[in-house]
């Protein structure tokens, strides 16, 4: 069972995705914001979760007994983002907790990194192409990390919306893994959820029930709509987690047989 530290974590579907391979465990969250934290706490009730990811360390897993193998993470996209300031990775900006997620992978040595962001993270910045991406790229290396990664857009797995991500899954320079996303494992190919299905399972709801998750209710019913409407806008396509899941078992069984 491979071992997951979600960080970033929002309302969990990083870890909802990889958790339906069957091969996942999550073992500890990492998410600022508290409805999210409210939700993840609802549907894992006995996994940890820690609050800034800046006061995670390899030294504070060990010491509450939490060993990693994959690390995930959708790291903040406000400042590379084509509706965002536009002011990249560097320390400082939100989008600058990437290298939180690289301090994290040096310190622990996870067996993988999986990220997740908007595609112009490919893209930027503007006075300089690629440069964004050529620095996680360049992070991963110093680790000793090779990297893949595809564009893939929530609709290519029967989603109503485009929602274009890149997807990254970084594994160390030693193993040499086929592919996490040509082949079978391609998004259109992949057959695990109907086209056009709910992104969510009925029951995972927020914290209402599937009747009154989108109703507003009383004096207080607003700011909590609000509130899950953000945490859905920010959450990954879990159906995609899943498919790399899915490819990193596949690689996994070929490494030990």
């Amino acid at each position: 069972m491979m071992k997951v530290l979600d960080l970033f974590s929002g309302i969990g579907g990083f870890s909802l995705g990889l958790e339906r391979t069957g091969g996942f465990e999550t073992v500890a969250f990492c998410e600022i914001e508290d409805y999210p934290r409210k939700v993840l706490a609802k549907h894992w009730p006995n996994v940890p979760i820690y609050k800034d990811v800046r006061n995670v360390t390899g030294e504070t897993l060990s010491r509450d007994g939490i060993a990693v193998n994959v690390i995930t993470g959708g790291f903040p996209c406000q400042d590379i983002s084509v509706c965002g300031h536009q002011a990249g990775l560097k320390d400082g900006t939100r989008s600058g907790l990437w290298s939180e997620i690289i301090r994290l992978a040096d310190e622990i040595r996870p067996k993988y990194v999986i990220v997740e962001n908007v595609s112009n993270l490919l893209a930027g910045p503007n006075d300089q192409p690629g440069g964004w991406f050529s620095r996680v790229l360049g992070d991963l290396a110093e680790c000793g990390y090779d990297a893949e990664w595809q564009n893939i857009p929530a609709s290519a797995l029967g989603a109503p919306h485009r929602r274009e991500r890149v997807w990254l899954v970084a594994y160390s320079a030693k193993i040499r893994p086929t592919s996490f996303f040509q082949g079978r494992h391609s998004p259109k190919s992949y057959e695990g959820w109907e086209a056009g299905a709910s992104l969510l399972p009925p029951n995972f709801d927020g914290l209402g029930s599937a009747d009154d998750s989108y109703t507003i209710r009383g004096g207080d019913g607003f700011p909590e709509f609000m509130g899950q409407l953000n945490c859905l806008g920010n959450s990954v396509v879990p159906q995609i987690p899943e498919m790399i899941g899915n490819a990193i078992l596949e690689a996994e069984h070929e490494f030990t047989t």
